[in-house]
């Protein structure tokens, strides 16, 4: 049988060293009582010390969970990880240069714990190249004391590829809701079925241990053997949790519609504001083709399924999380990852196995600083490290990019009115500048590929071509020498058939975007 023990005791198996690897997206699957338990320990022995520490995703709320427990100088010798920005905590650590620190897309991680547990020399994928991932730009190096070179550039069948090498895990923390006595670990109240089962294998084919948290615990034998999602074989230890360090999402204990056993009734969704977001929403579901199978990002992209709704087109979209999630509704920031109604669950290497293959058809993400080139970057500014989680897995390789955000940030107010848009306040920083900080995506190897690639403000419209930034639409009312060429470090190419903006989506009634659909089968 497996053995139960408390958090205290769970933390006194990880030692000075270690490489750890967790599970978790925000706090789905986030085993937290032993992260909390080795903070405890940690402050009061100073144990364990210098660990390798290694997660795919976000791993927090935002605030103090999560991550954040884990963000002490000394504890952590070296992070290897998709996102810091939902750990500040941990964020901090990386920014102060009190730890080495390897920012790797999210996806690759989820598909390095696979190589880990067969005993394969590691990941070798396209994913990366071009990006500061490449090590011939930074190598996915995020602070100044990471020096070792990781990332390597590999040629396979006369193509470069880049090689992500396998190394051992001594202790995977994974989560679930209900083990058995032998240890066998279902996921039944997860919203999220993460990567629990390849850490789990990747810690024990490395001889290392496995620390599962539950919230209960059932006799042997009873659990339906289709339910397990571990195997208790895999586990070795079950820490039992307290309902508040067992969250389902971020922010919420548990909604039963997440984790697929309840379908509730969706109301008419909410009309959104007719502002500057609206438009760009709008503009970019015009890029929807029948029966798209999409990833909307965080923040602006998210409107698109609302604008879709409003139109009445629905139906003509599958919205997937890179979480797992495919049908449904994706739930909003708070519960980011999650979807209300899903049609399927799955886990989470499994779901970036299918978009690293060109499965998503469009893709909507946000639009941060770009450049002249194309790159945009979401990771980094100034010393502030974000992550780039599953930006580059997915915009690399969905077969239609959308980039959406406002033209420039900081205090931008707009007034949508009668088929035009009005400056009111321009906003204190320019997102298209010279050079961006940090390439999170490549333009010129989007180019070398044909993918093809737009960007959507609420005042004009670019397209990426032959490895340079094309505006090709500019919005009515809109100045183009005043707001358009003078709020960028750098000036694009000018389409010669420059067009004007459906003047109909800064309208309070659009109705239009069934007909965008159809046009563009």
């Amino acid at each position: 049988m497996v053995k139960i023990i408390s958090r205290e005791e769970a933390a006194k198996l990880i030692k000075d060293n270690d490489t750890v690897a967790l599970s978790g997206f925000g706090l789905a699957c986030v085993n937290e009582e032993t992260i909390i338990g080795v903070e405890e320990r940690f402050l009061k022995e100073q144990h364990p010390i210098n660990l390798t520490v290694m997660h795919a995703s976000a791993l927090g709320d935002r605030r103090n969970k999560g991550m954040s427990h884990w963000g002490h100088e000394q504890l952590i010798k070296r992070w290897i990880g998709g996102i810091a920005l939902a750990s500040p905590g941990l964020a901090k650590l990386i920014e102060e240069d009190k730890c080495e620190a390897y920012n790797l897309p999210q996806g690759v991680i989820t598909q390095l714990y696979r190589e880990i547990a067969a005993k394969r020399p590691g990941v070798i994928t396209k994913i990366g190249l071009g990006t500061f991932v490449d090590p011939r730009i930074e190598g996915a190096k995020m602070s100044p004391s990471t020096k070792e070179d990781y990332v390597q550039v590999v040629n396979f069948q006369n193509e470069e590829w880049l090689y992500y090498p396998s190394f051992p895990i001594n202790v995977g923390l994974i989560r679930g809701t209900v083990a058995d006595e032998n240890g066998n670990l279902t996921l039944d109240k997860e919203g999220l079925h993460m990567e629990v089962l390849p850490i789990a294998q990747a810690a024990k084919n490395s001889g290392g241990i496995v620390i599962a948290q539950v919230e209960n615990i059932a006799k042997a034998g009873s659990l339906n053997p289709k339910d397990v999602r571990v195997p208790g074989i895999l586990i070795d230890y079950i820490v039992v949790s307290s309902p508040e360090n067992h969250y389902q999402t971020e922010n919420t204990q548990y909604n039963p519609a997440f984790s697929g056993e309840i379908k509730v009734p969706i109301s008419e969704v909410e009309p959104l504001e007719l502002d500057e977001r609206k438009v760009i929403a709008r503009r970019c579901a015009a890029e929807l083709k029948p029966n798209t199978v999409l990833n909307l990002g965080v923040g602006i992209p998210v409107n698109v399924s609302t604008v879709a709704a409003e139109e009445g087109v629905s139906e003509q979209l599958t919205l997937t999380t890179e979480a797992g999630s495919v049908g449904g509704v994706p739930a909003g920031l708070a519960d980011f990852g999650h979807a209300y109604n899903n049609e399927a669950i799955v886990d989470h290497h499994a779901q970036f196995d299918y978009y690293d293959g060109g499965g998503l058809d469009l893709t909507v993400l946000g639009l941060a600083q770009t450049d002249e080139n194309g790159n945009v970057n979401v990771s980094k500014f100034g010393t502030r490290v974000a992550g780039c989680g599953g930006f580059i897995n997915i915009s690399q390789t969905a077969k239609k990019l959308v980039f959406a955000g406002t033209f420039t940030a900081g205090g931008l107010k707009t007034e949508v009115k009668d088929g035009r848009l009005v400056i009111l306040n321009e906003g204190k920083a320019k997102k298209f500048i010279k050079n961006v900080q940090q390439i999170t995506f490549s333009g010129d190897y989007a180019s070398k590929t044909g993918q093809e690639v737009i960007y959507v403000t609420e005042r004009a419209v670019f397209k990426l071509e032959e490895g340079k930034l094309v505006l090709i639409e500019v919005a009515p009312g809109i100045d183009l020498e005043k707001d358009i060429l003078g709020q960028m470090d750098f000036k694009p190419v000018i389409a010669k058939n420059l067009k004007e903006m459906d003047s109909g989506i800064f309208e309070e009634k659009w109705g239009k975007l069934s007909e965008y659909i159809n046009n563009n089968k």
